[in-house]
């Protein structure tokens, strides 16, 4: 197909065409259903723990084993989607976890929803993986962080939607219930990304001008490249230990947040709901901002190493001050300073999730993934049995903040030291 960015001098080229940004918004859907499900588990974690009496480290378990089977089935996923493509890949990783999500409903205790948490966590764990892999085979590299965090934003919209609906779902159908409807939902999203979804190439909707404007990239080796030598890679540790410290985070906030606006300020299953839109609406200027920023720093000039670190400094030094959040004496302060940590993780990680298409062939991009999200997971391991025995020994969430707004200058001081020049990583 001829390259039509080539034109005699004094001709405009064509305009790119949109298509790619409708495969945006198919991912940026996914991942808002994604969320929901996932949240749902801590908007009810006070209704739940009062009917089966939950303690502290029983939720705290439940939080484990998603992690978990998410942390194995992620660098799974990862390989998945390098060998079958992200249409088929994501497409089946989404029917595993909204299976998942709809067997909440018949849980009767404690074992029931692990095991439905855990095959939750396996098809979740196929999203990202699915995600970054069709916004490299979608975008080139110069608009990949900018793709990322606008579909990563659906997860903060996932979060907001979930007070939103769950509550008045479960006060008129029952929690039961509200798992299998909303799993249901959800459901439509398969089929129009099965009918949509194809490799640029494959795809006869798209113009030859934005096919080529896709491609502008130098082109990637063809050869397959194993787990083997991608460990033995820096680039892979930089993204992964990256992953192993700021995930846990976002995990906290994720599955703990209604726990701490109910401790901590008296807000119910009816009255949460606010302040969590808040917050994650906030994550949502966060995501979308973090990756224009860095996209806008490179169509200025600056170089891509430049552009992706300084984003991730600016994101971290905005997290610091979650540290005190618990201090808050008004929940609308500690609203106003968590929102800001979770814009800033959100930001921090649409750049973080562009290193592996930044510096690895597109034929090892869904694999790196895969390992950045299992030490990811790893981490959430870890971090949640911190929580719960926290929470059992002391009940106060200050030592969990602590730790939560000091993880992103380390994660970039990690990523600095391994990947010092951000360039294309030697596999």
């Amino acid at each position: 197909m001829t390259d039509t960015t080539q034109t005699p001098i004094g001709i405009k080229a064509p305009a790119p065409g949109k298509y790619r940004w409708l495969i945006m918004w198919l991912l940026f859907a996914a991942m808002v259903i994604n969320y929901v499900d996932r949240q749902m588990i801590g908007v009810l974690k006070p209704t739940l723990s009062t009917e089966f009496g939950w303690s502290e480290t029983d939720y705290a378990n439940i939080v484990f084993w998603f992690q978990a089977s998410y942390a194995v089935a992620y660098a799974i996923w990862g390989r998945i989607m390098d060998r079958i493509g992200a249409r088929f890949g994501l497409g089946i990783a989404f029917a595993i976890w909204q299976i998942g999500h709809i067997l909440h409903g018949g849980a009767r205790d404690l074992t029931h929803f692990i095991m439905a948490r855990m095959l939750l966590g396996v098809g979740e764990a196929g999203g990202f993986p699915g995600g970054i892999k069709a916004v490299t085979e979608w975008f080139p590299k110069k608009e990949r962080a900018l793709a990322t965090g606008l579909f990563n934003a659906g997860t903060n919209i996932g979060a907001i939607v979930t007070p939103l609906i769950v509550p008045a779902l479960v006060l008129s159908v029952g929690w039961q219930m509200t798992f299998v409807i909303t799993g249901l939902l959800g459901l439509i999203w398969l089929p129009i990304w099965l009918l949509v979804y194809r490799k640029p190439r494959d795809q006869k909707r798209l113009s030859a001008a934005e096919l080529a404007y896709i491609e502008q990239d130098a082109p990637d080796p063809v050869e397959k490249i194993g787990w083997l030598k991608l460990l033995t890679v820096k680039e892979t540790w930089a993204y992964a230990l990256g992953k192993f410290l700021i995930d846990p985070v976002w995990w906290m906030f994720l599955f703990w947040l209604p726990d701490f606006l109910g401790k901590r300020y008296g807000l119910d299953l009816k009255t949460f709901g606010p302040p969590l839109i808040a917050i994650y609406l906030l994550s949502d200027v966060g995501s979308v901002g973090g990756g224009w920023l860095s996209s806008r720093m490179m169509h200025m000039g600056i170089s891509l190493n430049t552009a992706r670190k300084l984003t991730m400094l600016i994101c971290a030094l905005l997290a610091l001050p979650v540290m005190f959040a618990s201090f808050a004496s008004n929940v609308w302060i500690a609203v106003l300073i968590i929102g800001v940590a979770t814009a800033a993780h959100q930001g921090f990680s649409a750049n973080l999730y562009a290193l592996p298409g930044d510096v690895f062939p597109r034929s090892a991009v869904g694999s790196v993934v895969g390992i950045g999200g299992m030490l990811g997971g790893i981490g959430g391991m870890v971090f949640s049995k911190y929580i719960g025995q926290v929470l059992e020994d002391l009940g106060t969430y200050t030592p969990i903040f602590v730790v939560a707004g000091s993880a992103y200058l380390v994660a970039l001081l990690v990523v600095h030291l391994l990947v010092p020049k951000y360039a294309p990583a030697k596999v």
